[in-house]
Order: structure tokens, then C-alpha cells, then sequence
């Protein structure tokens, strides 16, 4: 048995990560104006927030189609895979796994596992990185997928952004009376819950987002006394805020593993510019 990993660019995996993780990565459509471009690929984000400041019509996306799907599997069979677990996008913000399962069901050419993150950026890229690590080491892929879920379920997230109206566009926000924060000087506060998107505090500052992330954190960890804390901080074009808090959460929590991860344009068209993140969970390399 030989195992693949594949995942779509929503999961913001270093080049290095990809390569000591052997993961496949299939890239996410970001459109501006009439232009499409593969995300990673053919956009950087320097020329997507130049966009995103400057252009009336705001950017959208296009999920990972089922003909790239199909060629990057065909391709890695060619290579001599027969086993496939595809880490992707939250199915509570597009509909791309429930084509993908619909597409698995005939295709016969590999054994294709898909698995919903219920998640994206940090929180989808360790789920990522545990398989690659699993699949190096030839454990048996119905074992991957249970430690899979069981690293989703430990899973926390907490997002900061500078306002609710690339959200709230795009349709992702699924308690629509916190729009109201899009009205205030405020900073909203939210969350992944049952792989959607919520609202659930606003902050005056991002200062003060931290702190209250920061009280989540360390209830968490005294409820988890048992395993490692991985936390994982995210920006999106917010590279000085980045170090400030990755460098405060190694001083308030000295027993974690802290890590940073960005943004791209894919994620950004929802969240726009100066978005903060935090990601913490059961630390994936414990399972090695």
C-alpha cells in the first residue's frame, strides 16, 4: 500500500512543509475583476491586497474543480499511489466536499478517503501535516483517519477582523444578527463551530481579541493536562501583530509549541486585510 496526501492551498502550507510532508496541493481560483489565478501560483499576496485596497469590485473565489481533482489523483496513481486521503476546505463554507464525495464514488482507479477539516488555514494544515507524517510511516489509512478526527475534534479556533463586510458579502457569517459589529468601531470576534463560520464577541481592540483568546486558551490547556498544546498564530497581511502575539503566547505559555502561518487570497476575499488568527490543538507531532 502506498499512501497520497492532497489538500488544496486553503490549508497555507509552507513550500517546506509540503516537501517533508510529500503532500499534493491543488490550488483554489481567486478572481479579480475579469482575471482568474491559481492561488500560490499565479497571484501574490502583495497583488491581491494591492487589489482588495484599490479596485471597486471586490475579489471572489473558485473551489478546486472535480477535472483537477481527477488529474491530480490520475497522476499520482501513474506514480504508483492506490491510497488517497484529501484534506480540504470546511464543507460549512463551500460545497467543494460534498462534490468530492460524489466524485470518489466512481472513481475506481485508487482507495480515495475525503475528509472534511470543518476548518481552513492553521487548523486544516496540521490535519495535513499528521497524515503525511502517518502515510511516510505506512500506517494503515482507516488508523489515519481516526486520529485524524480525533486531532479535528481537539481543535479551537478564534479570528479577529477589522470589520464583518467581507464576510458578511461573501455569505460565510452564519449568525447574521452579529453584523451589526460591521456598524460599530469594533473589532469582531469569531469562530469555526461545526465547520461554519460564527460570531461571537466584539472587542474594541486587537489588543483586547488577544487577551480574550488568550483567557480560551488557558482553560483549554487546564482541561488538557494530558497531551501537548500546539498553538498557531495567523495573519493576513498583519506581519508586526504576528510576531507581537506568537511572541506573547510563547511567554504565556511556555509548555506549547508555537507556530505562525498567513493568509493568502483565497481565505483574505473573506476575511479581508489585518485579520488575526489563533489556532490551538492536541500537537500533531506527538503522534510521531
Amino acid at each position: 500500500m502506498k499512501i497520497a496526501v492532497v489538500t488544496d492551498t486553503a490549508s497555507y502550507l509552507t513550500p517546506e512543509q509540503i516537501k517533508k510532508y510529500n503532500i499534493t496541493v491543488l490550488p483554489i481560483t481567486v478572481i479579480l475583476g475579469n482575471k482568474q489565478y491559481k492561488e500560490t501560483e499565479e497571484l501574490t499576496d502583495e497583488e491581491f491586497y494591492d487589489y482588495l485596497r484599490n479596485e471597486s469590485e471586490l475579489p471572489t473565489t473558485s473551489q478546486v474543480s472535480m477535472g483537477q481533482i481527477q488529474e491530480a489523483y490520475d497522476r499520482l496513481v501513474d506514480e504508483g499511489y492506490d491510497t488517497i486521503i484529501s484534506i480540504h476546505l470546511s464543507l460549512g463554507i463551500t460545497s467543494f466536499m460534498d462534490n468530492l464525495r460524489m466524485f470518489v464514488k466512481t472513481y475506481d482507479k485508487a482507495k480515495v478517503y475525503p475528509f472534511d477539516s470543518m476548518a481552513a488555514s492553521a487548523a486544516e494544515a496540521d490535519l495535513v501535516m499528521l497524515a503525511g507524517s502517518l502515510a511516510q510511516k505506512n500506517v494503515d489509512p482507516e488508523e489515519i483517519v481516526a486520529k485524524l478526527k480525533d486531532l479535528r475534534d481537539s481543535t479551537d479556533i478564534y479570528f479577529a477582523v477589522n470589520d464583518l463586510k467581507h464576510l458578511s458579502r461573501t455569505g460565510r457569517l452564519s449568525n447574521r444578527s452579529a453584523i451589526i459589529g460591521s456598524l460599530l468601531d469594533v473589532k469582531p470576534l469569531l469562530t469555526f463551530k461545526d465547520g461554519k463560520i460564527y460570531a461571537i464577541a466584539k472587542e474594541r481592540t486587537m489588543h483586547r481579541a488577544f487577551r480574550m483568546i488568550s483567557l480560551e486558551i488557558q482553560k483549554y490547556e487546564e482541561a488538557h493536562p494530558d497531551f501537548k498544546l500546539h498553538i498557531t498564530v495567523v495573519d493576513s497581511n498583519n506581519r508586526e501583530m504576528l510576531a507581537k502575539w506568537s511572541s506573547d503566547f510563547t511567554a504565556a505559555f511556555p509548555e506549547a509549541r508555537v507556530s505562525t502561518s498567513h493568509l493568502g487570497p483565497a481565505i483574505s476575499v473573506h476575511t479581508g486585510e489585518k485579520t488575526m488568527g489563533v489556532v490551538w490543538d492536541k500537537d500533531f507531532m506527538d503522534e510521531n
